[in-house]
């Protein structure tokens, strides 16, 4: 339905999106998650022509939409688009709202509008509301609202930019029911929303956007469950992570400790959690890692923290031959029994020259 190819977007000397693409299929549900200000967006406002690409295509239903010559108000009818600001009139009611598209850009009789809009207004819970105007609804009516005046274009897919962030959290389950209710309908949509419960119930695939490219995608179970790249990691279970080299079996102990209880007093973690962080660091390093170290070559330590999770995770990157000192007879006894009974899910992993030993507590 809607193919992107190597799609580009620059304000002045600032680039939003660099090469993009991407595929939609027809009866898709497309979240678009990622930090703020990476340019999702841009990327919705572009696929309807709001912004004007600075290269690449956009391909709809076989149709090139940047080439000269393109009907645009034809093609915004063909995909509605659903703001977070809500954008109603406020000197028409909800019944004017909705059905003022059709009548002057479709061309249909008043009571024709009237009678679908009818429809919408109830599917989306507010037949009370067809004589109110905006300034009479709350934020969560609006948006439900701005949707039926969007679905009343009879559009083929309808792009949603971020349509909860203005609500208050008690409204932003009523606008969130209706979206899920499109979605049981085969209604193709594109969805810029932070609300990741929300991505992970209703898409059929979820876009990572980045730096201003799609970063990673997958479906909902790969994207959040097994995200395969470092910064969708850490997005998805809001890690805080904390890097530190060591060089030298002499290295300063006591620097780094305080380092990583810094780490986890910003972060208010409970201190026997500190404690066992500080031990299961110490034993590694300076027990199993160090003595084997050639002359020239680094240990790697990160600490991940899991904030939604409320897990660590700590691992070791070090070069050399693959080395699992969890399985090695001639490791210190004492430092690998402490290590086994306070850490979990240990997993060691060699790949192009480097060893990664992590654990869980």
């Amino acid at each position: 339905m809607i193919t992107v190819e190597r799609l580009s977007k620059n304000f002045g000397g600032l680039t939003v999106l660099k090469d993009i693409n991407a595929q939609i299929n027809k009866g898709e549900v497309i979240s678009v998650i990622g930090p703020s200000g990476t340019g999702k967006s841009t990327f919705l406002r572009c696929l309807n022509l709001l912004e004007t690409p600075s290269g690449g295509r956009i391909v709809i239903d076989g149709e090139d939409i940047l080439q000269k010559g393109v009907n645009v108000p034809k093609l915004r009818q063909k995909m509605g688009m659903v703001f977070q600001s809500f954008n109603l009139y406020e000197h028409l009611n909800v019944m004017g709202n909705i059905t003022l598209g059709p009548i002057k850009l479709r061309g249909w009789t008043k009571q024709n509008a009237e009678e679908k809009a009818a429809e919408l207004l109830k599917m989306v819970g507010l037949s009370e509301k067809a004589d109110s105007y905006p300034d009479e609804l709350s934020g969560g009516q609006k948006q439900r609202v701005a949707i039926a005046r969007c679905l009343a274009m009879e559009p083929e897919i309808i792009l949603f930019d971020e349509p909860t962030s203005a609500l208050d959290p008690t409204m932003i389950s009523e606008v969130l029911a209706v979206i899920r209710r499109l979605a049981k309908g085969g209604m193709t949509m594109a969805i810029v929303t932070h609300e990741m419960d929300f991505a992970r119930d209703v898409s059929t695939r979820v876009f990572y956007m980045d730096e201003g490219v799609i970063y990673e995608e997958g479906s909902p179970k790969d994207i959040f469950e097994n995200p395969q790249k470092e910064k969708t990691r850490a997005f998805i279970h809001h890690l805080r992570t904390l890097k530190h080299e060591v060089s030298s079996q002499h290295f300063d102990l006591y620097k780094l400790n305080a380092e990583i209880e810094a780490f986890c007093a910003k972060h208010t973690i409970d201190k026997s959690a500190v404690g066992t962080i500080l031990l299961i660091v110490e034993e590694v390093l300076v027990n199993m890692l160090l003595p084997r170290k050639k002359e020239g070559q680094a240990v790697a330590m990160t600490l991940e923290y899991a904030e939604k999770r409320g897990e660590f995770q700590i691992i070791f990157d070090y070069p050399g031959e693959s080395h699992n000192p969890m399985l090695d007879e001639n490791e210190d006894n004492l430092a690998l029994m402490i290590v086994q009974k306070k850490a979990k899910n240990l997993q060691h992993i060699y790949v192009n020259g480097v060893n990664q030993l992590s654990m869980s507590i």
